[in-house]
């Protein structure tokens, strides 16, 4: 009966551990392939209808395999606005100093979106803005189908000077790249790192 009931718990434990490593291997997968979000809010009262696509990170092979690796083990896929003609919202640009090699991505996981940047070869992403993808949302076309309205860019130093020429107290112009952060037709937001901190500038469209 001993031997028996050895047998028994040794059985069990090889069956928990299969169990283990199949929900790991289970969270662990990540999805490969473009999905569309689709569903429906409720905007003053009415229920409104949104699709928008997200594309998976081996849609831009150009990322380093270092952040790559990274974005993928969080889980990200990268939404596209209704304007996107091409992948978009993965962008390279010198963001932490004049001719440095720098990367910022949106990165979608369960319903939330972080606007991440990379230093480097950094494995470790600064995070700049986070929002639900649901409040990223907006009408476009006579369809009424909401679309998403997140997009980011590289903006170099001409293209921050010119956002701002207009103002009456313009900010100084950095030396190298900031991220551009636009709510289509809206705003735009300058994330600028300087002095060894982010700094944030706000022009209107």
């Amino acid at each position: 009966m001993r031997v028996k009931a050895i047998k028994i718990r040794v059985k069990r434990r090889v069956i928990a551990v299969l169990l283990a490593a199949g929900t790991a291997s289970c969270l662990l997968a990540q999805p490969d392939v473009e999905n569309v979000a689709t569903g429906s809010i409720r905007i003053h009262g009415q229920e409104q209808s949104y699709s928008f696509r997200r594309l998976p990170v081996s849609s831009f092979p150009d990322l380093p395999p270092l952040i790559a690796a990274v974005l993928t083990e969080r889980g990200c896929m990268i939404p596209q606005t209704w304007q996107a003609h091409r992948p978009e919202n993965v962008v390279h640009g010198s963001f932490a100093h004049a001719g440095s090699e720098d990367w910022a991505v949106l990165c979608s996981t369960n319903g939330e979106t972080s606007l991440l940047v990379f230093f480097a070869q950094s494995q470790t992403p600064q995070r700049l803005a986070e929002w639900p993808e649901e409040s990223r949302l907006q009408r476009h076309d006579p369809s009424g189908v909401l679309g998403y309205n997140w997009g980011i860019d590289a903006a170099s130093p001409e293209q921050f000077r010119d956002a701002f020429a207009a103002q009456n107290h313009p900010p100084a112009t950095p030396d190298h790249d900031t991220v551009a952060d636009s709510v289509i037709d809206q705003k735009t937001i300058y994330h600028a790192y300087q002095q060894g901190k982010w700094k944030q500038y706000e022009a209107d469209e």
